[in-house]
């Protein structure tokens, strides 16, 4: 691919030097300065490690981080960004899978490195939590991170430009915040403003003193914002709000439209997609509780459990007419719901390290998401076809929390399920069934995963007798949900 977009900060340094780039409570950079850090951390990393070699970052949203980020991808390695709230052991399970050679921030310093052969163009991988509950390696190359990009750029008007101050407050080690937040910055040359930990009144503050433009958020900050006063005047300055990670709540939207007389627009994707997939920017802009359709470049089906395409929409391959297909939903009431697959080339390459679970050899790649399309055509997600929980829009599983629980000794037997919260959209919360008496109390059970867990994936607990069964042993969630 074009070497420029494999170094977004090069081009951004050549075409606007003096531009200021990166901003924060206590610094100030132009591309040029940037420049120059990424080129003295590309320097050094090569210095401590191989072509190819895992690099994993662990820092919050700092000049830090994006430097040691590019200075990653410059240096021909592969970054590997973690959360800095993870605990020790979720922390050294990505690494040691990883294989990273280098770990730069906390637990820092060169490392045993495991030599194995890397895909062609790779440049990140970015660590999703699997149904096993362990998390897995999203493999995403210079290409597809790239692609995603060209694919907005696609879009009319621009969601972001070279002229704007774009906000960073969401985490850097997201897929949303990575490549959507600072990679479009890089992308346009334009300028990001970095808040490390999201403050409703700080960074309506900051948003008002760095005259932002264009707010990158989530749901939570989006709802937090509508409580604020003065969140309309904080906000004057800004042209576009897109919310991501999580679905915003119609009745939230609502609430930051009468406060700041701004709308939001929506995108949906996942980290396995660089990460957009749909947006309301290309459909309706205002419809509740709309993803919005598929961005230009990418194709998008919906398929029954029984692998019927219920509806098809975005760009056909050579020899394809989507017209012949005759899967529109115009002069309908719409679809059922079916599973998102879709197919574009912003789209991963496997799980790390052999490439398992990634898109077939058509090219599609069956998201685990169910959405309907209605009359208009524009996309509303339903559910998940796995029992993921998104908290903040942070992927939780089940599964890891209760395989935690599991290892407590008064604990029998565990099942957690996802339950609406105002805050954070969804929490996790375990029914756990005790095997000791006294039993141990909810709050010794949540100090017991608070050890094992990132503060975001302890649950709320709840004692119970027992669980409803299958005749196959097999935990019916459902009933408890309900």
């Amino acid at each position: 691919m074009d070497e420029a977009a494999r170094d977004p900060v090069a081009r951004a340094a050549a075409r606007r030097p003096d531009g200021l780039a990166l901003i924060t409570d206590d610094a100030a950079l132009t591309w040029s300065d940037v420049h120059e850090r990424v080129n003295e951390a590309a320097r050094s990393i090569a210095a401590d490690t191989e072509p190819g070699d895992r690099v994993a970052i662990v820092l919050g949203n700092s000049i830090e981080f994006v430097v040691a980020y590019y200075g990653v991808l410059r240096s021909g390695r592969v970054a590997v960004p973690l959360n800095p709230a993870y605990t020790a052991a979720e922390r050294d399970y990505a690494i040691r899978d990883s294989g990273a050679a280098l770990v730069i921030g906390s637990a820092g310093g060169p490392r045993e490195p495991v030599r194995t052969e890397t895909p062609p163009d790779l440049a990140v991988l970015l660590y999703t939590s699997g149904t096993s509950g362990r998390p897995k390696g999203a493999m995403l190359t210079h290409a597809a991170l790239a692609a995603n990009h060209d694919q907005l750029d696609a879009i009319e008007p621009a969601v972001v430009g070279p002229d704007d101050v774009v906000l960073l407050a969401v985490p850097l080690f997201h897929a949303y915040g990575l490549n959507t937040g600072l990679g479009s910055v890089a992308h346009h040359a334009a300028t990001g403003v970095l808040v490390d930990r999201f403050d409703p009144g700080a960074s309506l503050e900051v948003i008002a003193s760095r005259a932002v433009t264009v707010v990158v958020g989530v749901p939570g900050m989006y709802a937090a914002w509508s409580q604020q006063p003065g969140a309309g005047i904080a906000m004057r300055s800004v042209r576009t709000a897109v919310c991501g990670a999580a679905p915003l709540p119609p009745d939230d939207a609502a609430r930051f439209a009468a406060a700041t007389g701004k709308s939001v627009l929506i995108g949906y994707g996942l980290t396995e997609t660089a990460p957009v997939l749909t947006t309301t920017a290309v459909s309706d802009r205002g419809k509740p509780g709309s993803i919005g359709r598929p961005l230009p470049g990418v194709s998008l089906l919906l398929r029954s459990a029984a692998g019927q395409v219920l509806w098809r929409d975005g760009t056909p391959s050579p020899g394809e007419d989507l017209a012949e297909l005759d899967l529109s939903v115009e002069d309908s009431a719409g679809t059922d719901p079916g599973e998102i697959v879709v197919r574009g080339a912003n789209l991963f390459s496997g799980y790390w390290p052999d490439g398992r679970g990634g898109p077939g050899a058509d090219g599609w790649w069956a998201t685990g998401d169910v959405a309907y399309a209605d009359a208009d055509g524009d996309l509303h997600l339903v559910d998940r076809v796995d029992e993921l929980i998104l908290v903040q829009g942070f992927n939780v599983y089940p599964a890891e929390i209760e395989r935690v629980l599991g290892t407590h000794p008064g604990v029998a037997e565990a099942a957690v399920v996802g339950v609406p919260d105002p805050e954070t959209g969804e929490r996790p919360h375990a029914f756990v069934v005790t095997a000791l008496d006294p039993p141990p109390t909810p709050a010794e059970l949540q100090v017991f995963c608070a050890g094992q867990l990132a503060r975001f994936k302890v649950p709320s607990i709840e004692l119970v007798r027992e669980l409803p069964h299958s005749a196959t042993g097999k935990v019916r969630k459902r009933e408890l949900s309900s």
